[in-house]
Formats: C-alpha cells, sequence, structure tokens
C-alpha cells in the first residue's frame, strides 16, 4: 500500500510573521472614540455627544501595556486586519475575502496564534517600571532575572579571564573566541506573559451547536447558546519546569497535550558532557500555569427542531476569558472548534471516535445584568430616557410597551412593569433577608394570550428564563446532581430557578405540574434559596429571582357556577406567596370584541401593532430595558407618614376580610343534609379557605414592594401615598376579576353567596358520587371516568331535587365541556376528572 502523497503548502508563513509585523506596527484606529463626561444634571452635559478622537496605534499602546503589566491579553479584531489589507494594498486591494489575511487566520486560527506570538515577541517593548523591583513580582520574573544575572557574571567571570592568560601571555586585546557560555534558552510559552485572542469579524453570523461540522475544525466560528453548567477554575499546566539533582540545572517541559509523560533524565548539557543521569524532580514553583474553565454551552429554544433535544458543546476558556460567564448567560462564543480524543478507559470504549470542544477567543453576552446595562448608557439613549421621565404618565405609556401586540389588559401590563422594576431587597441587621422581587401569577380561560406576556417578560429581562410546568421536574427547577467530567467529583448543576437568579422564571402551564415538583418553589418564592442535600452535597443555591406564573382553571375554563377556591386548584401554601393573582377571563362583549378583532387583523396585515399618532412616543424593547435599568439604580425610602398611611389601609382589609368569614359562617345553616348535596362541605370550605380574596402579613410586603416599585419609576426617592393606592388598586383590581360572578358579590373582598341553585348541587352529588366510586375500586383508571344515569338520578330525588334539576345540570355542564351524556342517555361520561372537593 503507498503512502498518502505530501502535500505542500502555498502559505509562506515566514512573510506571513512579516505581514503581521507590519500590522502591528502601522495599524492606526482612526475611529476610535472617546464620550463627553457627563457630570451635568440637565441636557447640557449631553450636548458634546460623541467627538471623534485622533488616529492611535491601536495596537502598538497595547504593546506597551502589555509589557507594564496593566494587560494579559492582545485582542486581534479580524475586522481591523481586514481594513489595514484593504488599506495598503497599494491600489490594488483584495477585493475577495478568501484570499486575505483575515480569511487564512479565520480558517487556520491555532497556527496564526503561533505566528501572531512570534510577531509580537519581536516587537514587544521594554516596560516603563521595572517589574523586577515589584515585591509582588511573579515568580517566573524572579527566575528569568536570576538567569540574566548569571549570564552575566559569567560573562564578566570569562572576559577576565581571558584578559589575564592574554597579559601573562604578553598578547594585548586576545581574547579566546566562542569561550562565552550562550544563555540557556526558554520556552517561548513560558516567557511569554500574554496570551493572543481573535475577536470575530462583525458580519460572521452566529451559528447553533448542530450547524458546527466536521469541515469547520480548525476554525474561528460563533456559537450562541445558553450556559448550563460552569465549572471552578483551576490551573492547567503548560511548562512543567524540573531540577536535576546532579548538574542543579533547571529543564522546561512544554505540554501542549491533555496528557504527558514527565521526564525523568536529565538532558542539560553540563550532564550531556559528563555522562552523568541526573534525576529530575519537578517543581511547581518554576513551573506555568493558566487559568483554565470549562463551560457547558446549550441551544436555544427556537435553535431546536421538533423533536430533538438540545445539543451542548464543551467551551475551553483560558485566563482573560474565565469568569465572564455564569449559569443563565445567552451569549456569542467565538473560538477555535477543536476535536478532543478521548483518554484512559473512555479511549477504549468510543474507539476512533473523537469528541469536540471549542477553544474561546471571544464572548459577548446577549443578556447583560442591569448594572451593565447602566453603565453603557450612551448620549443617545440617555436623551430618550430623560425625555421619557419627563412625561407626567411615564407609568401608563411604559406599561403599554409591555407586549404591544396583545390587546387590552392594562392592568395586567402595569403589574408586569412592577415586576419587572421590582423593589429594593431588605436585609435587616441580623442577617435576614426580604425579597423585593414581585411573584405574580396569571390565572384564566385559555386564549387570552398569557403565554405571549410571559415569553415578551422573559425576553426583555437580562436573565429570563422560560419553562413550562408539564416539562418540568423539581430537579429541572431546583438543581441536578452531575458527575463532572474533568475531575470525576458531583457537582451541582443548576435548574431553571438557578438559572434566572437576579432576574425573572416564567413557568407556564403552572397547574400541570405535579404536586411533589411544585413544592419545589415554595422556598424560592419567599427565602430566595434552594436548600440541597443530594449525594453527600449539602448546599444552599441563591435563586433571587421573580416567579411569573401562567395557569389554567380546573377544568380549563372558568366555571362561573363554581368559587374561586374551586375554579383554582393551587393549594393555599402556594397562592399566599404571590404578590398578585390575576384572572383574566374570556367574556363575550360587543365592543370588546370589536375592538380585539380590529387589533388582531391589523397585526396580521401590517406585521405589527397599530403605531400612535407620534411614532416617536413609542418605547420600544431597547428603550424598555434601559428605563428598567435605570428604575432599579434607584432606591426610594418610605416616610413614617407613608407608612402609617399603609398601616391603615393593612388593619382595614383585615377588618374587611373578618367580616367576610363571620358572614359566611352565619350562613352555614342548611336545610338539606351537606352529606347528600355537598353545599355544606362548599360552605364551609368556602368559609375555612383563605388563600383567594384574603388578607395576610404578606399582603402588607406586597404593598409596600408594588408601592416601592412604582416610585422607581416616577424616579423618585421616596414613595408617596399615591403609589401605595396604585398597588391597592391593582390588588383590587386583581380580586374584583376573582368575585366577578353572575351570582352577585359584596366588593373586592368582600361577601360571596353561598352555592346554593339546583344546578350546582346536583353537580356536587354527582362529584361527590364519582370520589367514591374511585376510591373503592381501582378498575378502568385508564378509562374516562363515568356514572350511571339512574344511579344518579336516585340520588338526586332523595336529595329532594327533580329531574328537570339534573337534566339542567346535564345540559349546563355538557355546553362547558367538562361531561358528556350518551345517546341513550344511561352513562354520564366526565372529560376532565373532578376532584372530591368539587
Amino acid at each position: 500500500m503507498s503512502a498518502l502523497e505530501s502535500i505542500r503548502s502555498i502559505v509562506d508563513y515566514d512573510g506571513e510573521v512579516g505581514k503581521i509585523s507590519q500590522f502591528l506596527e502601522k495599524f492606526v484606529d482612526s475611529s476610535g472614540k472617546k464620550l463627553a463626561a457627563l457630570s451635568g444634571d440637565g441636557d447640557e452635559a449631553l450636548a458634546g455627544e460623541l467627538t471623534p478622537a485622533g488616529p492611535q496605534s491601536k495596537y502598538v499602546d497595547m504593546l506597551q501595556r502589555v509589557a507594564n503589566r496593566a494587560e494579559d491579553t492582545v485582542e486581534i479584531a479580524l475586522d481591523d486586519v481586514r481594513a489595514f489589507e484593504i488599506d495598503n494594498s497599494g491600489g490594488h486591494p483584495p477585493f475577495a475575502f478568501a484570499s486575505s489575511l483575515a480569511y487564512r487566520i479565520e480558517h487556520n486560527t491555532r497556527c496564526y496564534v503561533e505566528l501572531f506570538s512570534k510577531a509580537i515577541d519581536a516587537l514587544m517593548p521594554e516596560p516603563e517600571s521595572s517589574v523586577q523591583r515589584d515585591p509582588d513580582a511573579d515568580v517566573l520574573d524572579v527566575i528569568f532575572q536570576a538567569r540574566r544575572d548569571r549570564d552575566r557574571r559569567d560573562r564578566e567571570a570569562m572576559q577576565t579571564f581571558d584578559k589575564e592568560v592574554a597579559r601573562a601571555a604578553g598578547v594585548q586585546g586576545a581574547q579566546s573566541e566562542g569561550a562565552t557560555p550562550a544563555p540557556e534558552s526558554f520556552p517561548a510559552i513560558l516567557t511569554r506573559r500574554y496570551t493572543v485572542r481573535f475577536a470575530p469579524r462583525a458580519s460572521q453570523k452566529a451559528q447553533a451547536v448542530r450547524d458546527i461540522g466536521a469541515s469547520q475544525i480548525g476554525h474561528l466560528v460563533t456559537v450562541r447558546g445558553i450556559v448550563t453548567r460552569v465549572s471552578d477554575v483551576r490551573p492547567s499546566m503548560v511548562v512543567a519546569a524540573y531540577l536535576c539533582d546532579t548538574c542543579g540545572s533547571e529543564v522546561f517541559q512544554e505540554v501542549k497535550t491533555r496528557q504527558f509523560t514527565p521526564l525523568t533524565q536529565c538532558q542539560s548539557q553540563r550532564c550531556v558532557e559528563n555522562r552523568s543521569r541526573g534525576k529530575l524532580h519537578r517543581q511547581t514553583r518554576g513551573s506555568r500555569f493558566l487559568r483554565f474553565q470549562e463551560i457547558k454551552l446549550q441551544e436555544m429554544t427556537d435553535q431546536v427542531p421538533m423533536g430533538d433535544i438540545p445539543r451542548t458543546l464543551t467551551i475551553h476558556c483560558l485566563e482573560s476569558t474565565v469568569r465572564t460567564l455564569s449559569p443563565g448567560d445567552v451569549a456569542h462564543v467565538a473560538g477555535v472548534f477543536l476535536p478532543q480524543p478521548y483518554t484512559g478507559f473512555r479511549a477504549l470504549r468510543a474507539g476512533l471516535l473523537a469528541d469536540t470542544l471549542l477553544e474561546a477567543h471571544h464572548i459577548r453576552p446577549l443578556k447583560r445584568r442591569y448594572d451593565e446595562l447602566a453603565a453603557e448608557l450612551t448620549p443617545e439613549m440617555y436623551m430618550r430616557l430623560a425625555q421619557l421621565s419627563r412625561d407626567p404618565d411615564v407609568y401608563s405609556r411604559v406599561s403599554q410597551a409591555i407586549a404591544p401586540e396583545i390587546f387590552g389588559h392594562d392592568d395586567v401590563k402595569k403589574a408586569l412593569l412592577l415586576l419587572l422594576v421590582g423593589a429594593p431587597t431588605k436585609r435587616t441587621r441580623d442577617g435576614m433577608s426580604i425579597r423585593g422581587d414581585i411573584n405574580i401569577c396569571l390565572m384564566g380561560d385559555p386564549g387570552v394570550a398569557k403565554s405571549q406576556l410571559l415569553r415578551f417578560v422573559a425576553k426583555v429581562a437580562p436573565r429570563g428564563v422560560y419553562t413550562t410546568g408539564r416539562g418540568s421536574s423539581s430537579a429541572g427547577l431546583t438543581a441536578a446532581v452531575m458527575r463532572d467530567p474533568v475531575t470525576g467529583e458531583m457537582v451541582l448543576e443548576g435548574g431553571a430557578l438557578v438559572l434566572a437568579d437576579n432576574g425573572i422564571c416564567a413557568i407556564d402551564e403552572f397547574d400541570k405540574m405535579d404536586e411533589v415538583d411544585r413544592t419545589a418553589i415554595h422556598e424560592v418564592m419567599e427565602q430566595q434559596t434552594i436548600s440541597i442535600s443530594k449525594a453527600g452535597i449539602t448546599t444552599t443555591l441563591n435563586a433571587r429571582t421573580a416567579i411569573l406564573a401562567a395557569a389554567n382553571p380546573a377544568r380549563s375554563r372558568y366555571n362561573p357556577r363554581m368559587t374561586p377556591e374551586e375554579n383554582i386548584n393551587l393549594p393555599a401554601a402556594l397562592l399566599s406567596r404571590f404578590d398578585v393573582l390575576f384572572l383574566m377571563l374570556d367574556r363575550p362583549n360587543h365592543e370588546d370584541d370589536l375592538m380585539l378583532a380590529r387589533h388582531v387583523a391589523w397585526v396580521h396585515t401590517h406585521g405589527s401593532h397599530p403605531t400612535t399618532a407620534n411614532p416617536d412616543a413609542e418605547v420600544d424593547m431597547d428603550l424598555l430595558r434601559h428605563f428598567v435599568a435605570a428604575a432599579r439604580a434607584r432606591n426610594p425610602v418610605l416616610p413614617r407618614a407613608v407608612a402609617d398611611y399603609v398601616v391603615g389601609a393593612y388593619v382595614q382589609l383585615r377588618q374587611q376580610h373578618k367580616a367576610a368569614v363571620d358572614n359566611a359562617a352565619a350562613r352555614r345553616t342548611l336545610t338539606r343534609s351537606s352529606i347528600d348535596t355537598g353545599i355544606g362541605a362548599a360552605a364551609s370550605a368556602s368559609a375555612g379557605r383563605s388563600a383567594i380574596g384574603s388578607t395576610t402579613p404578606r399582603t402588607l410586603l406586597a404593598i409596600l414592594r408594588l408601592g416601592q416599585a412604582r416610585a422607581r419609576i416616577r424616579g423618585a426617592d421616596a414613595v408617596t401615598t399615591q403609589d401605595v393606592d396604585e398597588a391597592l388598586r391593582l390588588m383590587d383590581a386583581a380580586h374584583v376579576t376573582l368575585d366577578a360572578r353572575p351570582t352577585g358579590a359584596a366588593g373586592a373582598f368582600g361577601d360571596r353567596q353561598a352555592r346554593t341553585d339546583p344546578v350546582s348541587a346536583v353537580y356536587a352529588i354527582m362529584t361527590r358520587q364519582l370520589a367514591t366510586l374511585q376510591a373503592a375500586s381501582d378498575a378502568g383508571a385508564e378509562a374516562l371516568p363515568q356514572l350511571s344515569f339512574s344511579d344518579v338520578l336516585d340520588r338526586v330525588r332523595d336529595a329532594g331535587y327533580t329531574e328537570a334539576d339534573m337534566r339542567r345540570c346535564l345540559e349546563q355542564y355538557e355546553n362547558i365541556n367538562v361531561l358528556q351524556v350518551n345517546l341513550t342517555r344511561t352513562r354520564i361520561i366526565f372529560i376532565a376528572a373532578p376532584s372530591a372537593a368539587q
């Protein structure tokens, strides 16, 4: 079998080093800009805006900072390489990108990192200050200085010896050439106090993990994804130092692979000449280590095809790229796509297969934190924010920018704006933390755009995570125990709540979650921590996130003939942790339906929401993010007068709730058997449950949080009574939706009529009979629950109701798709099995 024909590269790498040196020396950044100082509070401070600066030798200045130990990274922008090549092409620019230096760098990045390093070594200037005199200098700097001093002393001693020999021989100025010992050389990576990184072109598109293939091995690629796991920062050895016990020489071994074989015998010149086999001992002091961190990057939801699972890619970060990402961040990561062969036992199982990784060069987070947004405020955006803040109705105007494609729901959008802004987190002297994040639950009929509101809020928030109840487990929400592939240790991989730390976690289909999984949220919603005790790992993780949940009623649609407690089939311990609970009902109304239909038709026709008369007054998503970031930077205080006002309002709400409970208990006298009809059970449940429409100490905290959030929106330094009134109005509006029933209600926190109508009584009889049959027999658990028509009719007549009441009940519940009666009128089939309490 003949050997493969070797292919000689047409690239002159020595000439490439010359081109790189010319680029580093002569590139001038003429587009540099300086930001005017924003020292004043008025608009005059913004008059300077952006003023162009003079030409700057970008990379010459960068190398000087590296020599001064002020920086440790030389980042080369490929756009600069391309622009320099076009400007210095002598009238014949390489219009084709495939023939440019930037193209060769992009397709052979690893090789050009070494070429750039060689050019930088030749151009590296002397430091402006003596690094060796620094008491905190690096160990390697001390070693290099000691080697230089030793070589200098050896040269001086040799020169002195030559002069004495020449004087004794009577020869003036004679010297023995070649007798001066050559200084010992160090590995290049040991002497470099910097790392070379490449920034991708601005026109290079970010790819999904599944789009990167074998054809891009060695290329500089950009990947978009969400960070799911981040390892600890550990040292990675690149140069191993040894000390010979015979000659005392220091031997250095460059490590380029994941595993290496340590040297055992000294190969220095002295040991070779003396033919001695000096034994080497590894020295940590002279070895070179780089900071290393491993990151798991997962595909975004919009990048995963239907039916597939998200793919992950391992990211290796070195030196300056470590600690730039945390779990939950969405980022563009540019790096070199490389294969990584398996080692050890995994190599025996994998055979010829190899894993892949991305060696990170440039990381650009997409969802920045609120403080980062405030720090990167441009003068143009500052002008827009200043103009928006001067609007007296900024609260309503900004709230309309939340999901503008969704028609109506003004109070819900205002509540969501308050959720985005939040309140300051309080910490007492004894270390107790009082959360400032606002939790909101949206309960309502299908088709009222609950999911769209959740997706919009999760998109606006810098650290927004969207998940669903049925597709989330307790480990997926909190944390899962995984084995670190690098160290083999058991580590925790954060779930949705941990990924949404300092952000918002939107949970759709909240009612579809299992009760065991739902209990994992209790601690997060109030304490904002996650206590983990798994696989010998006992710790507490931060989950400082606001919960935005959306749920459907117990039977998919809200039944106005049942109490809110029966429609909202969630435990009271969980509902009390929500600051605001909105019920979004789909009720027919001619005017509202007409406006909604026109709005939807406009969106489908024009592809955007209807604009106002003044397009400049529109608040886009970018302005909304900066507005929220600016609002969250404020910390309004609570004056004593406002605190007394809140206390009075809270006490009044408590008295109203007490009166409602007393009135419900007084009406508990019934003429029929509560066992047969279920009326007594319903009345007692209505009076005993305090989750819906109740007032607890958590309600007081919710009022304070909502009031402080609105004060932040107004840009005020103190909370006023108007802010408290708005908080009370929103909570009252939410409770009005809860109490809105055809049978009438006394008010937001008032009485509700007892369920005494024949239709509800007959349905309660069927519910209790069905629960009794299911408890007595496990047969037919997979089939739809059903009852005998004749048995139900006997029960109804025994309770004092007529067959007409039963037929009317069946007709009404058939209309809302709760149950069905077969054609022979012998069986009653429940489409959704009700609970015993219903």
